[in-house]
């Protein structure tokens, strides 16, 4: 076993500064009141000895852990599959990293994962949460609420009886319902008459507001012209089979999200229809690992993700910022929801 040095302590760093140990711990733990000269003093001092503050210590005087959960209420085997979680944890990672800050990644297979889930937060570990991908029925919310952890959704809840937070809430979404009336009007336009709409999780809010916006333009479609899936490649094969068994004449389908476009074209190529020839199809997300991919390439929805997930980070972290409030910077952070854009490609 190798041994190593001892840790530079506040007093070395206070005697290499020529400052006292008080002022080396104002400094470090980013407190007021210290001259600009003696705070680049501390800090020359702490990059000669490599100082790193203990963590445990910070919290005592700072009242934070520099750490956010980041909660995904989705198993493993979908979190790793799906792009659209690795580009929003992308973003969220830049941002925390930018304030220092580190990210706890906690996912929720079953009931008793949410159950550990909510004892993690009430432990006092984390500063807040970032929590995404919630179900109608998810009691995440109330166990985030009775757990007190300041927290940002992304997307829109939908509150099941019991779960309505008592404070403001506060997420970071998409324009979801416009970005599908686009999509719609845009196969309209192209001539399609018999215009499917494959939906996403319906206990889920974009899901529903995808399906509300497609509504929208298609009044008085044939109800099996929508068929329910899952957002995932096998709910749009599945789907897409229960379209062509009972609308052979389907001309064009809008789907919930690109990988559900990405089964449903499968399925096209395999039935020997042409896209967009035969069936024109519109994704939802522009997830370029997939939209770019696909034969032909994907027309679709354009969300942010990345930047959705920088958003709920940065809400998160103003929030928590009491020294924003204060000095009338920031104060409570509200909901923002992005504009969508219709990305052509060559499927519609």
């Amino acid at each position: 076993m190798t041994e190593t040095a001892p840790r530079p302590t506040l007093e070395a760093v206070a005697a290499r500064a020529g400052v006292s140990r008080a002022t080396v711990s104002r400094v470090v733990n980013g407190g007021d009141g210290v001259r600009e000269s003696l705070v680049e003093r501390v800090r020359q001092a702490v990059d000669e000895l490599g100082y790193v503050p203990n963590q445990a210590a910070r919290s005592l005087v700072t009242k934070r852990h520099d750490a956010i959960a980041v909660v995904i209420a989705e198993p493993e085997t979908r979190v790793f599959a799906d792009p659209f979680f690795a580009m929003q944890l992308r973003g969220i990672s830049k941002e925390l990293t930018a304030h220092d800050s580190q990210l706890v990644l906690l996912l929720t297979e079953g009931r008793a994962d949410h159950a550990r889930v909510g004892r993690y937060l009430a432990g006092g570990h984390v500063d807040g949460a970032l929590v995404f991908s919630l179900h109608l029925d998810d009691p995440l919310p109330g166990l985030i609420q009775r757990a007190g952890v300041p927290t940002v959704f992304g997307g829109r809840p939908c509150w099941s009886e019991g779960t309505r937070a008592s404070g403001p809430t506060v997420y970071v979404d998409c324009d979801n319902r416009g970005g599908a009336r686009e999509a719609v009007r845009h196969l309209v336009g192209l001539g399609r008459t018999r215009i499917a709409h494959i939906t996403g999780a319906l206990d889920q809010t974009s899901a529903v507001d995808r399906l509300d916006g497609f509504r929208d333009v298609m009044v008085d479609v044939d109800p099996r012209l929508i068929v329910e899936s899952d957002f995932t490649p096998g709910g749009g094969e599945r789907a897409m089979r229960e379209l062509l068994d009972n609308c052979p004449d389907v001309d064009a389908v809008f789907a919930a999200n690109d990988l559900t476009a990405y089964g449903a074209m499968k399925v096209l190529r395999e039935e020997g229809l042409r896209v967009p020839e035969d069936v024109a199809v519109i994704g939802f997300d522009d997830m370029l690992p997939v939209a770019e991919q696909t034969e032909p390439p994907l027309t679709t929805v354009r969300q942010d993700i990345e930047e959705m997930g920088r958003l709920m980070a940065r809400l998160l972290l103003r929030g928590l910022d009491r020294r924003s409030v204060r000095d009338g910077i920031g104060g409570a952070p509200s909901s923002v929801i992005l504009p969508t854009t219709l990305i052509h490609r060559a499927s519609a």
